[in-house]
């Protein structure tokens, strides 16, 4: 994958484009709800922190670590929240889709199935992946639920295996979606945003 390159993605519910230091305050009216983060690895609470969440976005991105996207709302033109390819292994043909927060106007509003029907599109049609997985804090059940609702397989859970906010050595889920799912899931859960559903 060259992380160099603009990567615009887009259906008819969502827009995503490389994430951008301008987008800070576009994000601004959609970060600060402390529900947001309350199982994520790091917290944004505050202009400060906002502005470091997407300076560290970009720099993994100049590392090839991370491919940071905005969320854009189509039906609303606003800027709605990020998501991100990680763990970029295309020698594998596999990777990993997260960091992705929605604020809370746009939640339970399809918005978040249709950027994962871009992301998973886009990682299964254009750079030849085979697998793509997801994961999220054990604790965090309304994720965990929204993965299984699209599709995803939970495989199993990864104990103690990554630090998070307040000092917590958090449990991970892994969820994963195989190519060979891919075709039955455009045609079911993704159909509302897939031109030949």
């Amino acid at each position: 994958m060259d992380f160099s390159r603009c990567i615009t993605l887009e259906n008819s519910r969502a827009r995503l484009r490389p994430l951008d230091p301008t987008d800070f305050a576009a994000l601004k009216p959609v970060a600060f709800d402390r529900e947001l983060w309350k199982y994520t690895l790091t917290a944004c609470h505050s202009p400060m922190d906002l502005a470091a969440y997407v300076q560290q976005a970009l720099q993994g991105r100049e590392k090839g670590l991370r491919y940071p996207f905005v969320i854009i709302d189509r039906h609303t033109g606003q800027v709605a929240g990020s998501t991100s390819y990680y763990n970029v292994n295309l020698d594998e043909q596999r990777l990993s889709i997260g960091y992705t927060w929605v604020g809370k106007e746009f939640q339970r509003s399809g918005l978040n199935r249709a950027c994962k029907h871009l992301l998973l599109n886009h990682a299964f049609g254009n750079l030849g992946c085979e697998r793509v997985e997801l994961e999220t804090d054990s604790r965090n059940w309304k994720s965990r639920e929204a993965m299984a609702r699209m599709g995803a397989t939970e495989e199993g859970t990864l104990r103690s295996h990554r630090n998070t906010q307040g000092g917590i050595r958090r449990d991970t889920v892994i969820f994963s979606i195989l190519k060979p799912e891919w075709d039955g899931l455009r045609q079911s859960v993704f159909r509302e945003f897939d031109a030949r559903g």
